[in-house]
């Protein structure tokens, strides 16, 4: 069960964006630079959808493109710092068993150089080779971006709260 935990904890990060649009097609992680409005704040919508869409699509390598390169993740006992660790833990290893990700935003913000959302999320977690049965999860989400040096908007921490997965019925 605790791998369910721990998918459930990836599902949450890259569920954050409760936005029904879809990014553009043939978007690439550079496409985070382009999410900035008229103000020059950047839409932190827009840049989670982005990483929601690279989950969705089961494409690690476009996931782990929006991270910084010292991104931090925190949940439960987890912390993983530095864009490789967070990939090779968190990411590639959970990326395949998480569907159906639903958020609901409670709070949002940015500025000229950082941005967060934050609410709680709901999604599907597969069977996988250790727990037989599928499940549905819940709970907390925070996630925060930073503009970087380059211009690029990059994910630079998530922190995820989730409650026990609940078996499939």
């Amino acid at each position: 069960m605790k791998n369910y935990f721990f998918a459930l904890g990836a599902a949450a990060l890259l569920a954050s964006c409760s936005s029904n649009s879809a990014p553009a097609a043939g978007g690439t992680a550079a496409a985070a630079s382009s999410t900035a409005n008229t103000s020059g704040n950047v839409s932190v919508a827009d840049l989670n959808q982005q990483f929601l869409s690279a989950w969705n699509d089961k494409d690690a390598a476009k996931a782990a493109a929006l991270l910084a390169d010292d991104a931090q993740f925190l949940q439960g006992d987890a912390r993983y710092s530095g864009k490789a660790e967070v990939t090779n833990k968190w990411i590639t290893p959970t990326i395949g068993s998480i569907t159906n990700l639903k958020t609901s935003v409670v709070s949002t913000g940015s500025d000229a150089g950082i941005a967060y959302e934050a609410g709680t999320f709901s999604v599907d977690v597969l069977p996988t080779a250790t727990e037989k049965q599928a499940g549905i999860g819940e709970g907390n989400f925070l996630l925060l971006w930073k503009k970087g040096a380059d211009g690029n908007w990059k994910l630079s921490y998530a922190q995820l709260e989730d409650l026990p997965v609940q078996v499939k019925k």
